[in-house]
């Protein structure tokens, strides 16, 4: 089996990845300055499968990469996960968001051009389409993004393209529109303190591992909650895995939005994780998030075409693995 560079491998969805990818029987190197993720993951992910399946090294994506592509040799394909994500704090730190997202994918680029390394998957994210004109919202979608994070990842998307188009990188970009879940066993799940994401935070809030407050801000939907696309976060790394076999095969370059074509409320959340876990919570509301907007779901038709990838689980899958791991790490890793 192939070996893959993956970056971000220390965090959430980047963790769960690298180990999907190791159990598919990848050879895995990662990338990670562990600024918000963590080696722990990647440790135990070592001493399951081995030294010779995963190696990581700790490095900041806007140094230099030479290092590590002269020890790395035949890497086939690159998933770049590595990313400031909040929503939130790009509107207040927009700064930070353009170093990160946009110059980190740059560098990285380049080092993949001097190595000859061809095949990118890269993690977007639903943010580059701003408010919604119309629902399931497709590829074809105008980008009009309405906070500095998913700005960011709108550059570095033209910057993958312009690459493509002068360094024949072959490229996936993956949309993500919101995730959830931890890995099927719960193994391997978010440890992301505070977390942005409304699932984790209501799971943990019902285990009483901590309050759980409402953070969005009031919109025009039926019960005055946003309405999100939520992916379980196993499902969405097995596009990856499709992508990767795609571009394999001679798949041409392509954006591909990944959801699962249906929303929920942030209220329909909460009450499925109080059914799941059978623990009823007092709601109370905090300072509502900046840069949010009303509605959003994905159209995944093109996914399921081009990748042959569908999404296989259901939201309450995605709360019943959380709730494992979360019973397991309630203060997540160390």
């Amino acid at each position: 089996m192939s070996k893959i560079l993956i970056t971000g491998a220390g965090g959430y969805i980047g963790s769960v990845a690298t180990y999907l990818f190791l159990q598919q029987g990848y050879e895995v190197v990662v990338i990670d300055n562990f600024a918000t993720g963590y080696k722990q993951p990647l440790e135990l992910l070592q001493t399951k499968f081995g030294f010779e399946k995963l190696r990581f090294y700790e490095a900041d994506l806007t140094a230099d990469l030479s290092p590590i592509f002269e020890e790395e040799k035949n890497i086939t394909a690159t998933i770049h996960y590595a990313a400031t994500c909040s929503v939130d704090e790009s509107m207040k730190k927009p700064g930070k968001y353009f170093r990160n997202n946009v110059l980190g994918t740059l560098n990285l680029l380049d080092g993949l051009v001097k190595n000859s390394i061809k095949n990118f998957i890269f993690s977007s994210t639903c943010a580059v389409y701003g408010e919604a004109e119309y629902v399931p919202v497709d590829e074809k979608h105008p980008t009009n993004p309405s906070n500095p994070y998913g700005e960011s990842k709108l550059m570095a998307e033209r910057i993958i393209q312009w690459y493509g188009k002068l360094h024949d990188i072959k490229y996936a970009i993956l949309r993500y529109f919101n995730v959830a879940g931890a890995s099927d066993d719960g193994l391997i799940g978010d440890s992301k303190k505070p977390s942005s994401l409304l699932t984790q935070n209501a799971v943990r809030g019902a285990l009483g591992i901590e309050p759980f407050f409402l953070t969005c801000v009031t919109v025009d939907t039926p019960d005055k909650t946003p309405i999100r696309d939520y992916i379980n976060v196993v499902d969405l790394n097995e596009a990856h895995l499709k992508a990767v076999e795609y571009l394999n095969q001679g798949g041409k370059s392509e954006i591909f939005n990944l959801g699962t074509g249906t929303g929920n409320s942030v209220l329909e959340i909460v009450r499925t994780v109080e059914q799941v876990t059978g623990k009823q919570m007092k709601l109370k509301n905090t300072t509502p998030r900046q840069g949010e907007y009303a509605k959003m779901i994905a159209s995944i038709a093109k996914a399921e075409k081009l990748l042959n990838w569908k999404p296989e689980r259901e939201i309450e899958d995605s709360i019943r693995s959380l709730s494992a791991w979360y019973k397991n790490n309630p203060q997540g890793w160390k």
